[in-house]
């Protein structure tokens, strides 16, 4: 679409819910909502450190990364058989569909889950099993990328990938998360270039609670597709320029990044910058069960609260396309539909 029609503000909101769009950074264990995580809990006799559902919420007030990571894994805990981990992926699945996801890149953690006991093929095997189903009832795009986590050791990842490799089917590549700080990208050089080899798309967390420089290790040293977070770029003019000029997305987490205190409040939020600045940016929702919210109240957020309008909305959904790895085919049917519903709202 060339040019996109007038939309009044007022409408804005419903266009936002409507819109086909992209979720490209999201840890399923992250969508674990604590009525589940009990459910679980009672299913496979775990007793957890909260003694309900409204103590556990009380308990989500992070005061950065790491006090939300030590929470996270907890919970992480209740995950044992197959059908908890299809449980898991398909309630969030489920929520994807009904907020117009038509595409969602799904983050999961292995050693979160291995270091347990719990088999690679348990995990693998249940989360693909939920997705296979959202392709065929929902009508959902959906992949795996394994995760390693960074503050373990490059041998561990190792270890990790090849525990993976009978399920390499299941999952179209690799990305980096957990504690950013002190644990830079070049750390795990090697295991990506070995990713890089077995044709896995590459991703990696940086310049969240990072300097700008983990996102150039990230590029150049990982040679990842994709930054996730990516917001202190703008500290860094060259780096800016260079993001823009390669196009390289950025998945945009925004009320994790308040939650997290990456920013004091979402109006101080720089989605808008990043914007302006040319980048690749986009919307997704992180850790939904811990961060306040799914894709659309991330959007709906940042909308509320920055001088956003229908044109920005626009490149968001269409920078979520343009930055997933699906095929060319789907890319333009998701960019059609999506002129469709801005025609529908003018």
């Amino acid at each position: 679409m060339t040019t996109l029609p007038r939309i009044d503000r007022a409408r804005l909101p419903a266009l936002l819910e409507a819109m086909p769009k992209a979720e490209l950074h999201i840890h399923i264990e992250g969508s674990l909502e604590p009525e589940l995580m009990f459910r679980l809990a009672e299913r496979n006799g775990v007793t957890l450190p909260y003694p309900s559902v409204e103590a556990l919420r009380a308990a989500y007030a992070f005061k950065d990364l790491q006090s939300f990571l030590d929470i996270y894994y907890a919970g992480a805990s209740v995950l044992r058989t197959e059908q908890d981990f299809h449980d898991m992926a398909w309630a969030y699945l489920v929520k994807a569909a009904q907020e117009n996801v038509v595409r969602a890149e799904i983050f999961f953690d292995p050693q979160t889950h291995t270091a347990r006991g719990v088999e690679m093929g348990t995990v693998v095997g249940g989360l693909s099993g939920a997705l296979e189903r959202a392709r065929r009832e929902l009508g959902v795009s959906c992949d795996l990328i394994l995760c390693f986590l960074r503050h373990l050791t490059e041998e561990e990842a190792f270890q990790t990938l090849e525990q993976a490799l009978p399920y390499r089917d299941h999952f179209i590549g690799v990305g980096l998360d957990s504690s950013e700080r002190g644990h830079p990208p070049e750390k795990f050089a090697r295991v990506f270039a070995r990713c890089r080899e077995l044709g896995l798309h590459l991703v990696a967390h940086a310049g969240e609670e990072g300097p700008p420089e983990y996102i150039r290790s990230a590029l150049d040293v990982l040679h990842v597709e994709r930054i996730d977070h990516g917001v202190r770029c703008v500290e860094d003019l060259a780096l800016v320029r260079r993001l823009a000029e390669q196009r390289v997305p950025l998945t945009v987490c925004p009320l994790s990044n308040v939650k997290l205190c990456v920013f004091s409040r979402m109006e101080d939020h720089n989605l808008g910058q990043l914007l302006a600045c040319g980048l690749v940016a986009t919307v997704n929702s992180d850790d939904p069960a811990y961060f306040g919210g799914y894709l659309n109240r991330n959007f709906q957020a940042c909308f509320e609260a920055l001088p956003l309008d229908a044109t920005h909305a626009w490149q968001l959904a269409s920078h979520s396309f343009e930055a997933s790895f699906a095929d060319a085919a789907d890319k333009r049917r998701w960019h059609e539909r999506l002129a469709e519903t801005f025609e529908q709202f003018a």
